[in-house]
C-alpha cells in the first residue's frame, strides 16, 4: 500500500503530466502575435522567402507601415489592425478579415484577396476624400470578395474583381452594414468585373474603360456620367440604374445588356 506521502507525489506528477498536456495541446491558441513579433520577423522575411503568417490571429495589431515582402496572410484575421500605408503589394491574403482594418495609403497593387472580406475599413483621416490617402487595388485579385464602405476614388485598374460583391452579402444578416457603398470616381479601367454585384451602390463619374462588365449586377446604381467606353457589358443589368450622363462609346453587348433605355445615356456603339 501506498504511503501518504507517495500518494501525493503520483498525485502532483498526475496533475503536471496532464497539465502539460494541456498546454501542449493549447499553446497555439495562446501563443499571440504582437506587433513586435511580427516586425522582427518581417524583418528576417524576403519577397523570396515570405513569411507565413496564414490563419493568425492579427486582430487590432499596429503594423502601419510595415512592408510585409509578399509575406502568406491567408485566413488571416486583421480585423481593427492599423494597415496604414504597409507594403502588401504581391501579398496572399485569400480569405484573409480586414473588417474595420486601417488601409490608408496601403499598397494592394498585385495582391490575392480572393474571397477576402474588407467590410467598413477605415481609410479617410476626415470626412473630406484625400486622394493622398487612398489604399491602391491596381491589379489586384478580388474574385469573391466582399467589400463593403466608402471607397470613392478608389484604383482598382486591371483588378480582377469576378462575382466580388461591393455590400452586404447577406443584407437581412448584417442590419449594421450601410446597405449603400459609396464608390465615386472609382477607376475600374481594364478591370474583370464579371458576374459582380454592384448593386445599388453610388458609382458616379466613376470609370468602366474597357472593362469586362460581362453578367454584372447593376441594379438601381447611381451611374451618372460614369465611363463605359470600349467595355463589355454583355448582360449586364442596369434595371433602374441611373445612367444620365453616362458615356458607352465602343461598348460592347449593349443589344444584350438589360434595362438601358436609349435617350438616358449616350448608347452610341
Amino acid at each position: 500500500m501506498l504511503s501518504l506521502r507517495s500518494s501525493g507525489l503520483c498525485a502532483v506528477a498526475v496533475v503536471c503530466f496532464v497539465g502539460l498536456n494541456w498546454a501542449d495541446k493549447t499553446a497555439p491558441l495562446a501563443a499571440e502575435m504582437t506587433a513586435r513579433d511580427v516586425t522582427k520577423a518581417l524583418f528576417k522575411a524576403s519577397p523570396d522567402q515570405p513569411l507565413d503568417l496564414s490563419g493568425r490571429d492579427l486582430s487590432k495589431l499596429d503594423l502601419g507601415g510595415l512592408d510585409f515582402k509578399r509575406a502568406n496572410l491567408e485566413g488571416a484575421n486583421l480585423y481593427g489592425a492599423d494597415l496604414s500605408a504597409a507594403g502588401l503589394s504581391g501579398a496572399r491574403l485569400t480569405g484573409a478579415r480586414l473588417d474595420r482594418a486601417t488601409i490608408t495609403a496601403t499598397n494592394f497593387t498585385g495582391a490575392d484577396l480572393t474571397r477576402a472580406t474588407m467590410l467598413r475599413p477605415n481609410i479617410f483621416s476626415t470626412m473630406e476624400v484625400d486622394v493622398r490617402e487612398l489604399p491602391n487595388f491596381e491589379s489586384a485579385k478580388l474574385v469573391d470578395a466582399n467589400i463593403s464602405g466608402r471607397l470613392d476614388q478608389m484604383n482598382f485598374r486591371g483588378a480582377d474583381l469576378t462575382d466580388a460583391i461591393f455590400g452586404p452579402r447577406n443584407p437581412g444578416n448584417e442590419t449594421l452594414i450601410t446597405p449603400r457603398v459609396e464608390m465615386n470616381g472609382c477607376d475600374f479601367t481594364g478591370a474583370i468585373l464579371r458576374r459582380a454585384d454592384l448593386s445599388l451602390n453610388s458609382l458616379q463619374y466613376a470609370k468602366f474603360i474597357n472593362a469586362d462588365l460581362t453578367g454584372a449586377n447593376l441594379k438601381d446604381t447611381n451611374l451618372a456620367a460614369a465611363n463605359f467606353t470600349g467595355a463589355d457589358v454583355t448582360d449586364a443589368d442596369f434595371t433602374g440604374a441611373v445612367v444620365d450622363g453616362a458615356r458607352f462609346e465602343g461598348a460592347r453587348g449593349l443589344d444584350r445588356a438589360k434595362g438601358l433605355k436609349r435617350g438616358t445615356a449616350d448608347l452610341r456603339p
